[in-house]
């Protein structure tokens, strides 16, 4: 069961309050709600049901949850609006049987009509009273009691809050010099690995010139055939064999072969025909240089 209890005023006397309160069942005043006005002597009671929810709102042709949200409104008083007016017939009741009441919604200053409610006077309008101001102080109650709730909840929020500040002022701190401390070790890794970039580079550049080299030395093999000449020709000009001196001294007679002694024996026969040839040209002259001074020539 929800219960709503709020002071209205009718259009006809404006200085005068009467306390409404709401009950009703189920999510929202569609399924139907029970009404008892009072003005503090006297008390009225009156029903609406779900079909007369329903015919209102077909009536307004609006939509059922559009009627019932300005119905909740208008009833409860959950947004305090100034756009609902009730109208109490007769007003003033002065201890009528029954009344009807009426309330209406202003909208640019044309009003249609939410609902009408006829409403029975109560005979113990005293009980009617106590129970409304019961509660009205059961109301308080809670309202006192959830208020200190939130009032605790509150407080610890700000406990809460105070702690997550002192702590995020500690990892900010620790934050800067940890940050500190790694910036120092990267700038000294940093030095390092500019060093060993450096060092590749210089690697790297005697590298490429040693290459570069290379490559314009096998594009230029004449030049380097020239110089190997050179050297050799030192080699061959500036040295000295031991065949030389022997070259010079005489040859004795007994050391002069023959003619027989010039052809190979296992050579062919247009090598020995060669052979021969070239031996008589050159033996007349050999002989003659080998006997010239100690003994006789020997005929060709």
């Amino acid at each position: 069961m929800h219960t709503s209890v709020r002071e209205i005023n009718t259009s006809s006397e404006s200085d005068s309050s009467y306390f409404l309160r709401v009950d009703w069942e189920g999510r929202s005043l569609g399924s139907g709600f029970q009404m008892l006005l009072t003005d503090g002597q006297d008390a009225w009671r009156g029903e609406v049901s779900q079909a007369a929810v329903n015919s209102e709102a077909e009536e307004l042709e609006l939509k059922k949850e559009k009627y019932i949200h300005d119905l909740h409104q208008a009833l409860t008083g959950a947004e305090n609006s100034p756009s609902y007016s009730f109208t109490l017939t007769p007003d003033p009741p002065h201890h009528s049987g029954m009344v009807k009441l009426t309330y209406e919604k202003m909208q640019k200053e044309i009003s249609f009509r939410l609902g009408c409610v006829p409403l029975k006077a109560v005979a113990d309008p005293v009980k009617a009273v106590r129970e409304l101001l019961l509660h009205g102080l059961q109301r308080g109650d809670a309202l006192q009691q959830q208020n200190h709730k939130l009032e605790e909840e509150n407080q610890r929020l700000i406990q809460e809050q105070q702690r997550i500040t002192a702590e995020m002022k500690l990892y900010a701190s620790s934050k800067e010099a940890l940050e500190t401390k790694l910036f120092s070790r990267f700038v000294l890794v940093m030095n390092e690995k500019k060093a060993k970039i450096r060092s590749l580079q210089e690697t790297v550049t005697n590298l490429q010139e040693t290459r570069s080299s290379d490559r314009q030395n096998n594009n230029n093999p004449g030049k380097s055939e020239q110089r190997a000449g050179r050297d050799n020709e030192v080699d061959v000009y500036g040295g000295s064999t031991d065949d030389e001196p022997e070259e010079e001294q005489p040859t004795p007679a007994s050391n002069i072969p023959s003619r027989d002694s010039f052809l190979p024996q296992s050579l062919p026969l247009q090598a020995h025909w060669t052979t021969a040839c070239v031996t008589s040209q050159t033996w007349p002259r050999v002989a003659s240089g080998a006997f010239s001074r100690s003994g006789p020539r020997i005929p060709p």
